[in-house]
Formats: structure tokens, C-alpha cells, sequence
């Protein structure tokens, strides 16, 4: 049988390393992509010859692109994308916010997001394969003043422009939409909440699908 490919950015810890392990485990390769190319260098060491270290900046196109070719060529097609690279904010909130962070925050969890569709659609044409997106319960519920959930609010309405997008060639588009999750991007651990294993295996039920049945969106909350 032909191991399918998921290309993941964000891959370098938390949910996109989680990813890349339990795709590895139902037998995919899989394309890590995060600025930092030793944590993604030492995952592909430990995943072994079904993953592919591609370090770059996801908020420049021509980066994704030249990672996913990379992918392409190594294993032959792309089957799956999960735009999973995202970040959060020190400085809540509108009037106290820090418009330098805004300007961050945009550039990576909408314009580096759009970039992994756009760099990833012609190779998922060619497989009628699938996007998953990384979204929030911050973007299906109003949080006071924050720019990050307007972020995955935009994330959660993209993810069913695309899907509508995608299903005139025969391909699906799932946004996964966690609550509070245990990984580096809080500042102190949260072993109470959901672990990143839990959206791993959120991504794979949806890749996981019968061709015929499109999981559009996967809502995780923590039981605490």
C-alpha cells in the first residue's frame, strides 16, 4: 500500500510534533516545516525515513512553496496539508495592545495560513487530498478584547470558504478547534487540559474519513 504524505507546519513542538508522530504511526510521511530546524531536524531523526525536516518561515510563500516541491519530490505527492503554525499575544486586548504583536500575530496565524493553502492547492488538486487548519475555541465563542480569537474567528469562516472551495474538485477541508491545550504556548504547563496527543488524534479521525464523508470542523474541549 502507498504511504500517504501530510505536510505540517508548526512542526517543531506541541500539536504539529504530536501530528507528525501519530501520522507517522497510521503509516504517513510527512513534511516538517517550523523556524526551528533543529527541533524539527531531531523529530525526523526520531520519526526516521518517512519524515522530512524543511525548515523555513511560514509567513513567506515562496518558502512553503519551495518546502512542499521539496515533499513532493521526496515522496513522490502530497496528499494532506495542516496549517497548524500559529501564535498568541503578551499584550491583550485593544487599548493596551501592542499593534507591533498585531502586525505579528496577522502575519502568521491568517497570512502564513493562507500561504499553506495557496502553496499546498495544486499538489492537493492532483490528489484530491485534503487541508486541515488549526482554529480555537477563541474563535467560536466572544473572549473581552482579544485580537488572537478575531484571529481564529477568521480561521473558522476560511476554513468553510475552502471547503466549498475545494469540493468542486473532490477535495475536503476539516478546521480542528481545541480548547486550552498543554504545549509551550502558555507560559506555565496546563497537565489538566487537553494534551496535544488528543488534537493529533482529532487531525487524523479527519484524515482518516471515508473519501465520501467531509469532517468539517472537530470541536475538542477539556473535561476540566
Amino acid at each position: 500500500m502507498t504511504r500517504k504524505t501530510l505536510f505540517i507546519t508548526g512542526a517543531s513542538s506541541g500539536i504539529g510534533a504530536a501530528t507528525a508522530r501519530a501520522a507517522v504511526d497510521a503509516g504517513w510521511n510527512v513534511g516538517l516545516m517550523a523556524r526551528s530546524a533543529d527541533k524539527i531536524t531531531a523529530l525526523a531523526e526520531e520519526l526516521g525515513g518517512a519524515a522530512l525536516a524543511l525548515p523555513g518561515d511560514v509567513t513567506q510563500l515562496a518558502v512553503q512553496e519551495q518546502g512542499l516541491l521539496a515533499l513532493q519530490e521526496a515522496f513522490g505527492a502530497v496528499d494532506a496539508a495542516f496549517a497548524n503554525a500559529g501564535m498568541g499575544l503578551n499584550t491583550p486586548g485593544t487599548e493596551n495592545g501592542d499593534p507591533r504583536e498585531w502586525e505579528a500575530l496577522v502575519q502568521l496565524n491568517i497570512l502564513g495560513l493562507l500561504y499553506t493553502a495557496k502553496a499546498a492547492m495544486p499538489y492537493l488538486k492532483e490528489t484530491r487530498g485534503q487541508m486541515v487548519l488549526t482554529g480555537s475555541v477563541a474563535g467560536r465563542q466572544h473572549i473581552k478584547g482579544s485580537i488572537y480569537g478575531a484571529s481564529k474567528w477568521f480561521v473558522h469562516g476560511y476554513a468553510g470558504n475552502l471547503a466549498e472551495e475545494m469540493r468542486e474538485w473532490g477535495g475536503r477541508c476539516t478546521v480542528i478547534a481545541p480548547g486550552m491545550v498543554d504545549t509551550p504556548f502558555f507560559d506555565s504547563p496546563q497537565p489538566d487540559k487537553l494534551m496535544p496527543e488528543d488534537v493529533a488524534d482529532a487531525v487524523m479521525l479527519a484524515l482518516n474519513a471515508n473519501p465520501r464523508n467531509t469532517v468539517r470542523e472537530v470541536f475538542l474541549f477539556p473535561t476540566n
